[in-house]
């Protein structure tokens, strides 16, 4: 009888555990993808008329302060810049989840685990590498986002390995201060993180700036090579480049990635 109630005793402790260890995944799972969509809604949040407001405090002329240039997420990621420097730019592809801020911290592990409020999250943020430089600028925008498994952050661009989803999502919008322009999708793949004594092998996330001509072209090239079917389209040199990373695991290391030109 000692026995069973033992076993029982056992049985009942496992429960227990396994309520508590479900309670908390279940509660983490909700909490990232609220976290998620919050960062997505930041500039449905901000008032155009509020900025133009600011705007016309400022001096009786407001068309000096307001450029008629500017689009009214131009604006609004000004707004933002406010509250948090190292927002540097909004990226979007439409139809998908992936509508979020673009943060650029003094290195490419910050904000693998904290958001736009600079607050912990282990959905990270959507991030460009620590290399990229805004004043030459650099010929490549390579951006970073974790592959979540609630659908967040950049788990969305493995659709692209389909060609009919290609065919559908072909553009990417990407916002900055100074303009609000699309890139066309030129390639997707599947890669690794390589080893340093492995030869020969396309290590695409160390482009952020070209050494010249032939050195961009390979860097195409590889791309083009590499991609999972032919989108028909192509850069070429001083074309700005974007390209976006995320983990992907058919493989140790694996990653997806999607390069794209700007229009």
């Amino acid at each position: 009888m000692n026995k069973f109630k033992k076993v029982k005793n056992i049985i009942y402790i496992f429960l227990i555990v396994l309520i508590v260890v479900s309670s908390i995944y279940i509660i983490k799972y909700y909490y990232n993808i609220y976290n998620a969509k919050r960062q997505t809604k930041l500039l449905d949040n901000i008032s155009i008329d509020k900025i133009s407001e600011e705007n016309e405090s400022v001096t009786e002329s407001p068309s000096e302060n307001i450029n008629p240039d500017k689009t009214e997420r131009m604006l609004k990621l000004e707004e933002l810049q406010k509250n948090n420097s190292d927002i540097v730019a909004w990226i979007e592809i439409e139809g998908t989840e992936i509508n979020y801020p673009v943060l650029q911290g003094k290195d490419n592990s910050y904000y693998m685990t904290h958001d736009y409020q600079k607050k912990y999250s282990s959905n990270g943020s959507v991030f460009l590498d620590k290399d990229y430089s805004w004043d030459i600028p650099s010929t490549n925008l390579l951006i970073y986002g974790h592959n979540m498994n609630n659908n967040t952050m950049f788990q969305d661009l493995l659709s692209y390995q389909k060609e009919s989803f290609y065919k559908e999502h072909p553009n990417i919008r990407f916002t900055t201060k100074n303009e609000d322009v699309y890139f066309e999708i030129i390639a997707v793949f599947k890669s690794r993180v390589y080893y340093k004594s492995e030869q020969n092998v396309f290590r695409y996330y160390y482009f952020v700036n070209d050494k010249g001509e032939k050195d961009y072209n390979d860097f195409v090239l590889n791309a083009k090579r590499a991609s999972l079917y032919d989108t028909g389209k192509t850069a070429y040199y001083r074309n700005i480049l974007m390209t976006l990373s995320t983990c992907s695991y058919y493989t140790e290391d694996g990653r997806f990635v999607v390069v794209a030109k700007k229009k």
